[in-house]
């Protein structure tokens, strides 16, 4: 069955004004369900007769690397608890850079002051430069360059001393 089938078979159920059916053969099966409401809703989902090889020996070793990772992450967050975040507030794209033939704002090592520009987060083709709400040196950039951001997400780590 090929996809202009599906898509007749689709168009077809909702006209005929049914809620589900169910269409099986030896390789494929497919469920089709409407609401009352007469829009379309399609579940495709191909069946499986064959197992997949299980992977025995790579189990253990995903196990045993979380093991370890909460002792890493305690250091981490007691070393970072003395300072400030700077984070997003807005969801957008992050950029380091004023335009991309230009430096980025701010480095690791760097001093900023209160107000001094940090990057720019662009959301709805709008540019919009975030401050610094702190003084002090940059310490880390959460970010990458280019990367979709969330509301409130840690950008830099500021040391104010």
């Amino acid at each position: 069955m090929d996809i202009k089938d599906i898509q007749n078979l689709i168009k077809f159920v909702s006209k005929a004004e049914v809620s589900e059916v169910k269409y099986k053969t030896k390789d494929f099966e497919i469920t089709i369900k409407t609401p009352l409401a007469g829009s379309e809703v399609a579940y495709a989902q191909p069946a499986v007769y064959h197992t997949a090889p299980q992977q025995v020996a790579a189990a253990p070793a995903p196990a045993a690397a979380p093991a370890a990772a909460p002792s890493e992450k305690a250091e981490a967050a007691s070393d970072e608890s003395k300072y400030v975040t700077i984070k997003s507030p807005m969801i957008g794209t992050f950029y380091r850079k004023p335009s991309p033939d230009k430096d980025v704002f701010v480095n690791v090592g760097d001093e900023v002051s209160v107000g001094k520009t940090v990057c720019v987060i662009e959301a709805m083709k709008l540019f919009n430069q975030i401050e610094s709400e702190v003084s002090g040196k940059i310490v880390k950039i959460l970010v990458d360059d280019s990367s979709p951001v969330e509301y409130d997400q840690p950008l830099f780590l500021v040391d104010p001393s």
